[in-house]
């Protein structure tokens, strides 16, 4: 127990340090005591590079765990990175949530949690709410950027898109968009979010921090095409955050705008989809965008959907059956295509 404030320990011991110059690699280890091993403990890989002061970068995949490319590209990083390049500090943790994402899930199979709704969590909480509390106590406030991978996982699928959220604070908001844009992903999603309570994404914001999340794909795998958005992005990342001295590499981006609920289609009905509209496609308000078709007899009417606003359609539920209240689609509305120009000393 902290004397000074009453609040419990997070019993979650990071076994390298953050402020020693070089690459370490190690583990955020995780008491925690089951059937099968009494002073078990739950290990979660960390790498930390560190070139002197500097900005401090904090890079995350598999928040959810059937999500790849983050988990892949940051793999990727901590045996590419060389420290020399760097100024500052690179924190990475490709596989946030440990456990579900060794079990291939969106959710913890050691407690049920949805890590990206369980924020700020709990020092002596589950498993899933010690993770969520040092995240948030320890490692992102001592981050100046901070980039946490997603992918639609098993339930959805999305054009490759970098996104910054509307926030009230205006000048964090732009900071967040800059870095948006530099991640430089085919598509650049501005968005208000319409569930962000218990969410990384709020808590990190809440810190003052600049925030850039993804979503690069989905279906439960990654491709080839969407892991090199992923490795592209981040080594952008880094180099506009002013840690890695490198050139960025830039090609055009779409930029998309989800305002408001009406960006949203959610279907009313268990069944098998058709897909009207493939993703990428621009669609009109009103359009038909899916039939959801009964299976329990034949000669059924489908239900068909329709786009409630006009756009390009960024999201589809996936993969063939839907359930009464899943999203079947997201129409984002579209923007320019800009292409980000280096930053340039002076």
């Amino acid at each position: 127990m902290n004397a000074a404030t009453s609040r419990p320990e997070n019993p979650i011991v990071c076994t390298v340090p953050f402020d020693e110059d070089g690459v370490r690699h190690g583990f955020l280890r995780l008491p925690y005591s089951r059937n099968d091993s009494a002073w078990g403990s739950v290990m979660i890989p960390i790498a930390v590079f560190r070139n002197g002061e500097g900005p401090t970068a904090l890079l995350t995949g598999a928040n959810h765990g059937d999500e790849y490319e983050g988990p892949a590209a940051l793999q990727a990083l901590t045996s590419e990175l060389d420290p020399k390049q760097i100024r500052g500090r690179v924190i990475i943790v490709p596989f946030m949530n440990t456990p579900a994402f060794r079990a291939g899930t969106r959710t913890s199979p050691l407690d049920g949690g949805n890590l990206n709704r369980t924020f700020p969590g709990r020092p002596d909480g589950s498993p899933t709410e010690k993770i969520a509390d040092y995240f948030d106590t320890v490692l992102a406030p001592m981050a100046d950027f901070v980039l946490d991978f997603h992918s639609g996982g098993k339930t959805l699928d999305f054009v490759p898109f970098a996104a910054a959220h509307r926030l009230e604070a205006k000048m964090q908001e732009e900071a967040c968009i800059a870095a948006m844009h530099a991640f430089n992903a085919p598509y650049s999603m501005v968005l208000l979010e319409i569930d962000n309570v218990g969410m990384f994404d709020t808590a990190v914001e809440n810190h003052g921090k600049v925030f850039v999340s993804t979503e690069l794909g989905g279906g439960g795998t990654a491709t080839a095409r969407s892991i090199g958005i992923a490795r592209k992005g981040v080594r952008n990342f880094l180099i506009h955050a002013g840690i890695l001295d490198a050139e960025p590499e830039f090609a055009p981006s779409v930029e998309l705008d989800m305002p408001d609920g009406d960006c949203f289609v959610f279907s009313e009905d268990d069944g098998l989809i058709e897909p009207l509209a493939d993703l990428g496609d621009e669609v009109e308000k009103g359009a038909a965008i899916a039939r959801v078709w009964p299976v329990a007899r034949t000669g059924q009417p489908a239900k068909i959907y329709h786009a409630r606003r006009g756009g390009l359609l960024a999201a589809r539920h996936f993969p063939g059956l839907v359930k009464t209240g899943d999203c079947l689609a997201v129409v984002a509305v579209r923007g320019a295509e800009i292409t980000p120009e280096p930053a340039r000393d002076g």
